[in-house]
C-alpha cells in the first residue's frame, strides 16, 4: 500500500510542533491530526479526522506520554475519534507506530498482530534526556509555587529513579538539604553516595512534617491521607509521577495543602531540546528500518 505522506503526527504538545518543523525541514511529508499547533509548510496537510491520518500515512507518530486516562490520546483538545480504543481500531500491519509509554492495550494488540511499533520512553539515551528536561521543570514549578527559597530548605525526594536521581542532584546544587526516600537498598545506597540523607519509603512518616518541599516520582500513591496528616502546613508537594500520581489530592485539597501533580514538563519548559532529541532518534529509526 502506498500513503500520500510519510509521517503522520497526531496530538501531543508543543513538543509535536517542533518535531513536525523538524522532519519537514529533513525533506519528509507530513500530515498531522489535533496536534497543539498547526505548522505551515507546503508538504505539511491537516487531516479532519483520525481515520484519514491513518489511512494516509506510514509512520504514525504519537505523544508523549500516549495517555494520561487510560481512555484518551493526548492532546490539548480531545475529539471524540482521539481514544486508545479507536487507535487500536485503526492500526494495520502497513503502519509503524512511534511514541512514548505506549499502554499495554496498544501494545498487546502490535504484538497479536505483527504491527512494528517503538517507546520513545524504552530508549535509555531519551530516558535519561528527557529527565533532565523533566527536573528543570519540576523546580520551575517549586518555585512558581512556593513562597520560600530552595536555598537552605529541607526537601524530601520520593523514589530514586532516573528522573528522581537527576532532580535530587539539581536541588543538592541549589543549597537544599535533600533526603531521599526509597524502598531499594540498592538506591539509597546510590543516594548517599551522591551526598544525599536517606530514609527506607517506609520510614518516612516520622520525617515528614520537617520538610518545606516534597517531590514525588513514585507511580504509586505513597501520600495517603495519614501522611498528609502529618506534613507542615506550608509544605509545597510535586507530583511528577504518571497520573493519577502518588498523592491523595482529594484529601490534600481538603486539608488546603500546596499539592500539585505535573505531568508532561518537557513539553512546558523545553519542548523544542526535547523535540531535537526525538527527531534525531527517529530519523535514525526510519532510515534504518529503510535500508
Amino acid at each position: 500500500m502506498s500513503h500520500l505522506y510519510e509521517i503522520g503526527i497526531f496530538g501531543g504538545d508543543l513538543r509535536q510542533v517542533y518535531m513536525t518543523a523538524s522532519l519537514l525541514s529533513k525533506g519528509y511529508r507530513i500530515a498531522t491530526y489535533s496536534t497543539y499547533e498547526t505548522v505551515s509548510h507546503e508538504n505539511c496537510s491537516q487531516m479532519q479526522t483520525l481515520s484519514e491520518l491513518f489511512d494516509q500515512c506510514k509512520y504514525l507518530i504519537g505523544p508523549i506520554p500516549f495517555t494520561k486516562d487510560q481512555v484518551s490520546i493526548t492532546a490539548k483538545s480531545s475529539p471524540a475519534d482521539l481514544t486508545i480504543a479507536h487507535v487500536a481500531y485503526l492500526l494495520r500491519e502497513n503502519h509503524f507506530l512511534i511514541a512514548g509509554n505506549i499502554p499495554s492495550p496498544i501494545t498487546g494488540l502490535c504484538d497479536s498482530r505483527h504491527i512494528p511499533y517503538y517507546d520513545l520512553m524504552k530508549n535509555e539515551k531519551l530516558t535519561i534526556l528527557n529527565a533532565i528536561a523533566t527536573a528543570e521543570g519540576t523546580i520551575m514549578e517549586a518555585i512558581a509555587g512556593s513562597t520560600r527559597n530552595l536555598h537552605g530548605s529541607n526537601v524530601l525526594v520520593l523514589g530514586y529513579g532516573r528522573c528522581a536521581k537527576v532532580l535530587a542532584q539539581k536541588l543538592k546544587a541549589m543549597d537544599a538539604r535533600v533526603t531521599v526516600a526509597a524502598r531499594s537498598e540498592e538506591a539509597l545506597a546510590y543516594a548517599n553516595a551522591n551526598g544525599h540523607q536517606t530514609v527506607h519509603l517506609s520510614n518516612i512518616k516520622c520525617i515528614l512534617p520537617s520538610f518545606h518541599y516534597i517531590f514525588n516520582t513514585i507511580p504509586a500513591l505513597v501520600l495517603d491521607r495519614d501522611c498528609l496528616d502529618l506534613v507542615d502546613a506550608n509544605v509545597t508537594i510535586i507530583d511528577i509521577s504518571s497520573a493519577p500520581g502518588g498523592v491523595d489530592f482529594d484529601y490534600a485539597k481538603q486539608q488546603h495543602l500546596n499539592a500539585k501533580l505535573s505531568l508532561g514538563l518537557p513539553g512546558k519548559v523545553s519542548p523544542k531540546a526535547s523535540a531535537d532529541f526525538l527527531v534525531t532518534e527517529i530519523n535514525a529509526l526510519m532510515k534504518e528500518r529503510s535500508d
